[in-house]
């Protein structure tokens, strides 16, 4: 028989937790990104609305 290589548990729970930490696909990491984005713009326009709304300093 062959020998076996042995692994150090730190290894051995290192390759288990990756084995079940499954990446997220394309579409989920790219309906986060579009969630974030979304977001972002609410916030930017809601901004832009406080911003419109302030009375504008007289011109001398």
């Amino acid at each position: 028989m062959g020998e076996t290589t042995k692994l150090s548990v730190e290894k051995a729970l290192n390759r288990l937790r990756k084995a079940d930490a499954s990446p997220k696909s394309k579409a989920a990491r790219r309906d986060e990104e579009m969630n974030a984005l979304d977001e972002e713009t609410k916030r930017m326009r809601a901004q832009r609305l406080r911003l419109e709304r302030r009375p504008k300093p007289p011109s001398s």
